[in-house]
């Protein structure tokens, strides 16, 4: 017992060394470019010859006066190249060495060991706070601060390992902590990967769980959470279950969504796929709204679909859509794209260049990420593209890209945050593919956002959250990310616009994802989603008054 403390402490001090070597490099070398290019940006803006819009106040919320330079992309812009991206890649770092040591100071059974035993003294404690996991909600990719933790008795659940790949049942077992990005290098380079592997790098096992996840093969496999063949979980009463769709099909089928309403995922199975070196993807510009709706859904709805369907809609009758497949190698039908690299262009950009068909060949974990580096749009609203998407910038500065949402959402200061409440968009609807042509209306009539991100996803008819509407299992994400035009007006209110289209969503038998900006009331969400396999569930393990509901976790109250 003495060598392994010896041992893990050996561990912290090399971890310690590490980081403190790259923090000091990081100090020397980076901060002094990135400082004097947000100097010379800053007096740019000052002088006019470089100028963005601002982001105006409503009367009655104005900001301390320290603040001020958030709301102006002028102001904000040279900050965030000259502080915050060397201070998030530090900050990545940190978080990067501290998961490591994590990860092997103790096996997967003394980890789950030591999440049992604060449950144990949770109950033993007589203590009336419901549970939740420790992770400090900044961390979560959501752009919402949830405020049901204050009062919450929490958790330490420490477990980001991947815990191994059985390449005869074409299984991978995973903790709940793992990321997309981790799980991606892990298969990708072994020839494997999951039926569905969402973009963004810092996205969770737990999040996409025990929430959802959807990417552009979910309608081929279905949502993240229909690719898992077992859940290992921690229920209120401090036993631990080991579950399948055979052995304990209600236990299994309402974690999905559950919110960790139910207990502490601790593990989980995934189907894994072949995977090639290769994704061979082809762009459509389309024509009108009406030929791009015909042709998604076409395509979505196929007996035989492509492996890969996605759509990117930059104005009322501009849009992309884009097919792939795997390949073994490079053809001569195409281009190779190695959008990975640090200097390539925003993937939105990239594909907005399609001018009728084009087929390019993209290295597969390259094409899984496209969307990261510029958090998919969003980093426009920080470091505008004139300048971020810019091809000196990419050269000089791209590999800093992008700054880690965590530490946005971290030093992003209170007033800021408030003002996005009201003004910026967040949102993820899933409706039946049928309803494509008015959903684009509807966002556009209160939204007037683009792009918009179009993904189609499967829902399969079993128990849970979620049903197909009758006679329809196809659905499409609609996601919406950004600052709508209004908001630059002054005259945009996303509380309001949030409800219009949740009520539109209801109507057309959708759903809505609930990391997002939810303002349903607590009967509209009870008839939005299927709560009788959940409320059966909960009651069995006695989760009532030990953990809060989803409506508890994700609603604006």
């Amino acid at each position: 017992e003495i060598m392994v403390k010896v041992e893990g402490l050996v561990r912290l001090g090399v971890y310690a060394a590490c980081l403190w070597i790259w923090c000091w490099a990081v100090w020397i070398f980076v901060f002094p470019v990135t400082a004097i290019l947000g100097f010379w940006i800053a007096v740019a803006t000052a002088v006019g010859i470089l100028n963005f819009p601002s982001l105006p106040l409503a009367e009655g919320h104005k900001l301390p006066f320290w603040e001020v330079w958030c709301t102006n992309v002028n102001f904000r812009t040279p900050f965030v190249i000259a502080f915050v991206l060397p201070a998030s890649l530090m900050f990545d770092l940190f978080f990067y060495f501290r998961t490591q040591y994590i990860r092997v100071s103790g096996s997967h059974e003394e980890k789950v060991k030591a999440v049992q035993k604060q449950v144990n003294a949770w109950r033993a404690s007589g203590s009336t706070a419901k549970m939740c996991t420790a992770r400090g909600g900044w961390l979560t990719i959501s752009p919402k601060r949830s405020t049901y933790k204050n009062d919450s008795h929490r958790i330490s659940v420490e477990l980001y390992e991947i815990l191994g790949l059985d390449e005869d049942a074409m299984e991978v077992r995973v903790e709940p902590g793992v990321s997309m990005g981790q799980l991606s290098h892990y298969l990708v380079q072994r020839g494997y990967t999951v039926p569905v592997l969402p973009e963004m790098d810092d996205l969770t096992i737990g999040g996409l769980i025990n929430g959802c996840g959807v990417e552009v093969t979910s309608h081929k496999y279905g949502m993240f959470q229909a690719t898992c063949t077992e859940f290992e979980i921690i229920v209120p009463d401090g036993t631990i279950h080991t579950v399948t769709a055979a052995s304990d099909p209600d236990l299994f089928y309402s974690i999905p969504w559950s919110y960790g309403s139910i207990g502490f995922l601790l593990s989980a199975k995934i189907r894994v796929i072949k995977a090639a070196p290769y994704v061979k993807l082809t762009y459509t510009k389309t024509k009108s709204e009406a030929d791009f709706v015909e042709r998604f859904t076409a395509v979505s709805k196929a007996k035989a679909p492509p492996e890969f369907v996605e759509g990117l809609v930059y104005a009322e009758n501009e849009a992309v859509l884009m097919t792939g497949e795997f390949a073994d190698a490079v053809g001569s039908d195409g281009e190779f794209n190695a959008m990975n690299r640090w200097y390539k262009p925003w993937f939105a950009w990239h594909a907005r260049t399609t001018t009728n068909v084009r087929v390019e060949y993209i290295p597969t974990r390259a094409y899984y990420h496209r969307h990261t580096r510029a958090i998919f749009w969003e980093l426009q609203d920080m470091v505008p593209a004139a300048i971020g998407n810019n091809l000196l910038f990419r050269l000089a500065l791209g590999w800093l890209i992008p700054p880690k949402v965590a530490f946005l959402k971290l030093i992003q200061p209170e007033g800021m945050r408030l003002w996005y409440e009201k003004m910026h968009v967040i949102q993820d609807m899933l409706v039946p593919v049928t309803s494509l042509g008015d959903s684009l209306a509807v966002f556009r009539k209160n939204y007037d956002l683009y792009p918009l991100w179009i993904c189609p996803m499967k829902v399969f008819d079993v128990p849970g959250f979620i049903s197909p509407t009758a006679g329809e299992d196809m659905f499409v994400d609609i996601g919406a990310y950004g600052i709508p035009k209004k908001a630059w007006e002054g005259t945009f209110d996303a509380r309001e616009s949030g409800t219009a289209v949740e009520a539109f969503v209801r109507e057309v038998k959708g759903f809505q994802m609930l990391y997002a900006d939810v303002y349903l009331d607590k009967s509209a969400f009870e008839d939005m989603f299927d709560h009788s396999l959940l409320n059966k569930v909960r009651a069995r393990v006695n989760a009532n008054t030990a953990l809060p509901t989803p409506f508890e976790k994700t609603c604006r109250r």
